[in-house]
């Protein structure tokens, strides 16, 4: 096992090790110590790490009880990190999830990789969001309800922007590829709301993009969310305007 592996640990973060696997680690020590050779050993914490993330690395899947930890410390994630920003502690996200913080390292070694999963975890929800919408909704119903959702995706990616900002400045990206997928989910809904006559054929989905990124910057407060969902729905008549549908019933 390389010793270096997941070796990097957010400052001033405390653990809670695993005895059985800290037994196995100092005992392995002590007899290469008696041994003669000389061995680096790893932090009782790292060791679990390397241990149980072994069957992520080889691509296999999570048992059910692992996802729904994993599910669990990314919604509390959201929560820990919109509250309390940079103060958030691991601890706080473990103890709100009601699991171990042994468990929260297995599944994300560094804080950095907690917050990254966290934001790309919302805007997943949000994108996979359109298959059911579309399935269970007319065309320009699930438009309208997808635009509810990018809502709250955007107020999510807000509280966050603290924390995200942060990881940034440490090197990572968590915003690739955000873009095409939102505009992939976009074009989708758009696809569907024209083929069933709902919704207007010359849209581009960047103005889509476009309008709502601008009606969540100027109604970014709590309070204003009522007014979001009155511009949300003069984007949707803009949407619907001369579309087939909307055509055959102003000719009635």
């Amino acid at each position: 096992m390389d010793s270096t592996a997941h070796a990097h640990e957010p400052a001033g973060s405390t653990t809670s090790p695993d005895s059985g696997v800290g037994a196995g680690v100092s005992a392995a020590a002590a007899a290469a110590a008696a041994a003669g050779v000389r061995v680096r050993e790893i932090p009782v914490r790292d060791a679990a790490v390397a241990e149980t993330s072994g069957a992520a690395a080889e691509g296999r899947p999570q048992r059910a009880d692992a996802r729904r930890n994993r599910d669990r410390l990314l919604e509390s994630a959201v929560r820990a990190f919109t509250r309390d920003g940079l103060e958030a502690t691991l601890d706080a996200v473990a103890k709100d999830a009601g699991v171990g913080i042994g468990t929260l390292y297995r599944h994300f070694p560094t804080r950095e990789s907690l917050v990254e999963a966290a934001y790309r975890n919302e805007l997943t929800k949000l994108c996979e969001s359109v298959a059911e919408l579309g399935e269970s909704l007319p065309a320009d119903r699930a438009m309208r309800e997808w635009l509810n959702r990018f809502t709250d995706y955007m107020g999510a990616k807000r509280g966050m922007a603290e924390v995200l900002r942060a990881l940034i400045a440490s090197g990572g990206n968590p915003y690739a590829h955000s873009r095409d997928r939102l505009l992939e989910a976009i074009t989708t809904l758009l696809r569907a709301g024209t083929e069933s006559g709902a919704l207007r054929p010359d849209v581009d989905p960047g103005d889509i993009l476009a309008s709502l990124s601008g009606i969540s910057l100027i109604t970014s407060q709590p309070d204003q969310r009522e007014q979001a969902g009155r511009l949300l729905d003069l984007l949707m008549d803009g949407l619907r305007y001369n579309s087939p549908i909307a055509g055959s019933r102003t000719g009635e």
